[in-house]
């Protein structure tokens, strides 16, 4: 019989040994990932990326051949946030750019492959979409405190994703409110307007959502940084002809503490109201 347990023993370690560990990316790596990225944008040169064979652009949810686009112009980067998810091997990162000649907004994903940069997936947000000021999305953004979060202070990845999808939610159902987990103080930005411009204690993100449900959400897709309590939720608004969007929700101690919104308006007004800033569009 003991000689029995040794020999299962042995057996199962070795199968332990033998099997390969499981393919994974580290923060670190991503991080590299991102850096040679932008300065890729730096010099509008994506030549410099470390691509994966048969790698994939798309721009504003349409494919575009490596080298063009966005990625072949020389941009200065006055802010960049990025966040790093580890198991799914992606990135997304927040490019502020607020040279008057031309501003830009962008919000890039990168898939990475043993090292290598799969795909890459840029919104790219201008004049003309919604609330776009590239200016204020600087000063309002470097105001804001994105660090990596105390392990006391994080959520799982599936309170993550919860929160992100009752967000959504609730434009095509409002009681869905009651499924996020909104927090006291509370910004929303939205291409360029603040919803918390003086910094108020008591502000709230609960202002201007549509309450009759009038506008769906689709083609949801996540990236989801842990250590920063961040989320970046890729969609569409609207079930007909629906806009490209970008949405990061961060949460400190579970509760929502910052939305950034980026959408491109592929048709006018992304087919949204014509509401002033002052009325508290929400998206």
């Amino acid at each position: 019989m003991r000689k029995a347990i040794v020999l299962v023993v042995l057996f199962c370690s070795t199968l332990a040994i033998a099997e390969p560990a499981a393919k994974g990316c580290t923060r670190a790596g991503l991080q590299s990932a991102v850096d040679k990225y932008l300065e890729a944008m730096k010099q509008g040169n994506p030549s410099l990326l470390p691509l994966a064979a048969q790698a994939k652009y798309v721009e504003n949810r349409k494919p575009v051949p490596l080298g063009q686009g966005i990625s072949k112009t020389p941009l200065d980067i006055d802010l960049s946030r990025s966040l790093l998810d580890v198991d799914t091997c992606q990135t997304f990162t927040e490019i502020i750019h607020t040279n008057p000649s031309h501003p830009y907004v962008i919000g890039t994903r990168l898939k990475v492959e043993d090292g290598k940069i799969s795909e890459i997936e840029a919104l790219v947000t201008q004049k003309g979409d919604w609330l776009f000021n590239a200016a204020d999305y600087l000063k309002y953004s470097s105001q804001e405190k994105w660090n990596v979060l105390p392990p006391a202070a994080r959520s799982d990845r599936q309170t993550l994703l919860q929160a992100a999808n009752a967000y959504f939610d609730v434009f095509g159902d409002y009681s869905a409110l009651s499924r996020i987990p909104l927090g006291i103080p509370c910004a929303r930005l939205e291409g360029g307007m603040s919803t918390n411009p003086k910094g108020d204690p008591k502000a709230s993100c609960n202002i201007g959502f549509p309450t009759d449900g009038s506008i769906k959400v689709v083609n949801r897709r996540f990236i989801v940084d842990v250590d920063m309590g961040t989320v970046v939720g890729l969609a569409e608004f609207g079930a007909k002809n629906g806009v490209p969007d970008a949405h990061t929700f961060r949460l400190e101690n579970g509760k929502l503490r910052y939305v950034h919104t980026l959408t491109v308006c592929t048709i006018a007004n992304c087919g949204f109201p014509a509401l002033p800033p002052q009325a508290g569009n929400a998206k």
